[in-house]
């Protein structure tokens, strides 16, 4: 019996699917490739036919990963990452400085990881980073205070979307919730949107809570919630060993989506912007809070 003769596998097709699974969504995905959505829609066909496997469950919310499409992600990262480095063997190293603004969640392994692999390629390159809220970010772009920013939504800000991921409850791994007592909420105090996330999602569901713990730092929030002092909100991808995520089955409500953009000075050296946008692309977790559970 002839074999089913298959689209050839290739890098151009991984990185799609890769680019698809961080934003969740075909137009995003196409915005940040820098192709059209019929483009990205060929390519993943053509990976999904060479595979022989359905990799998402398409919905009017967007682009889901299947059980395929979570085996194939970490194997599709890793490969898309490693032909990155050896592009960037050969590249001249870049110099001189580059400003940029990130939300202040990805001080830990996200800024890290970038980083490092933006220093080993152009070391010569002065790098300054603000992390923070990112509800001013826009406008110091805009002003050329920032050569660029990662900016946090609830909706894509502008029109290079680079991630989605959910945002969750979450507490210590000590904690014993109460479906029927007041959540103790610890809560980011300052003026941006994630700030009314948890309240908003609460009283819509009917669910009683009382302020345990009030902070502007999300390092401090993260703290909170470790020492099991009170449960809050955060992205999925900052979930370590150290906390457990909740949900309905605790009484807790669906929380929204956190989208991420990257936005551009017009004044910035766009080399540099450019090369610090694909060490941090090449950095972002594809998987988030799928299989994370709480009791």
């Amino acid at each position: 019996m002839n074999q089913i003769e298959r689209p050839p596998l290739n890098s151009d097709l991984l990185r799609s699917f890769v680019v698809i699974a961080q934003t969740g969504n075909l137009t995003h995905a196409a915005d940040r490739l820098g192709r059209t959505q019929s483009a990205i829609s060929v390519q993943l066909r053509n990976l999904e036919d060479s595979l022989g496997a359905v990799l998402f469950d398409r919905s009017v919310k967007g682009m889901a990963l299947t059980d395929a499409g979570e085996r194939l992600l970490p194997k599709a990262e890793a490969a898309v990452a490693e032909l990155q480095e050896m592009r960037e063997m050969f590249e001249a190293p870049l110099t001189g400085t580059l400003r940029i603004g990130i939300p202040d969640d990805y001080e830990g392994h996200i800024l890290t990881d970038a980083l490092a692999r933006f220093a080993r390629v152009h070391p010569g390159v002065e790098v300054t980073a603000r992390s923070g809220c990112t509800a001013t970010y826009p406008d110091e772009v805009r002003a050329g205070r920032l050569d660029m920013a990662i900016c946090s939504g609830p909706k894509p800000i502008g029109t290079r979307a680079i991630s989605k991921e959910p945002a969750v409850w979450a507490t210590s791994r000590l904690s014993h919730v109460h479906p029927d007592e007041p959540v103790p909420l610890a809560m980011l105090d300052r003026s941006c949107w994630w700030k009314s996330i948890p309240t908003d999602a609460l009283r819509a569901a009917g669910r009683a809570y009382r302020v345990s713990f009030r902070t502007e730092s999300f390092g401090s929030l993260v703290s909170a919630l470790r020492s099991d002092f009170a449960i809050g909100v955060l992205p999925a991808s900052c979930v370590d060993e150290g906390l457990q995520v909740l949900g309905t089955a605790d009484g807790l409500p669906e929380l929204p989506d956190i989208h991420r953009s990257v936005l551009f000075s017009e004044a910035a050296d766009t080399a540099l912007t450019q090369a610090m946008a694909e060490a941090i692309n090449a950095t972002l977790p594809g998987r988030h809070a799928r299989g994370l559970s709480g009791r």
